[in-house]
């Protein structure tokens, strides 16, 4: 980290180098937490109500490899993010 010496500063100039300190702190949160968010796993009635779908729907996607599924312990998850990259834009 750079180091900054403050000298003779007026007291909005310190106002303003925090202000623009917090505005960095906040904007790499905001995209950690949405990194985070978008690799959220949901089980298959939460996909299909996500897709608007039937599980059984689900299911045949999954099979002909539309959709990638992981599991463990016997359950089956599906990545948000990966469903939203199947999404096909429609011109």
């Amino acid at each position: 980290m750079n180091e900054l010496q403050l000298v003779q500063v007026t007291p909005n100039q310190l106002f303003e180098l925090i202000n623009q300190s917090l505005k960095e702190q906040i904007k790499k949160l905001k995209q950690d937490l949405t990194e985070k968010l978008q690799e959220t796993l949901l089980t298959r009635p939460e996909t299909a109500e996500f897709l608007k779908i039937s599980t059984s729907t689900l299911s045949k996607w999954t099979s002909e490899g539309t959709l990638s599924s992981y599991g463990i312990g016997g359950r089956v998850y599906y990545k948000r993010s990966e469903i939203e990259k199947a999404l096909i834009k429609l011109t």
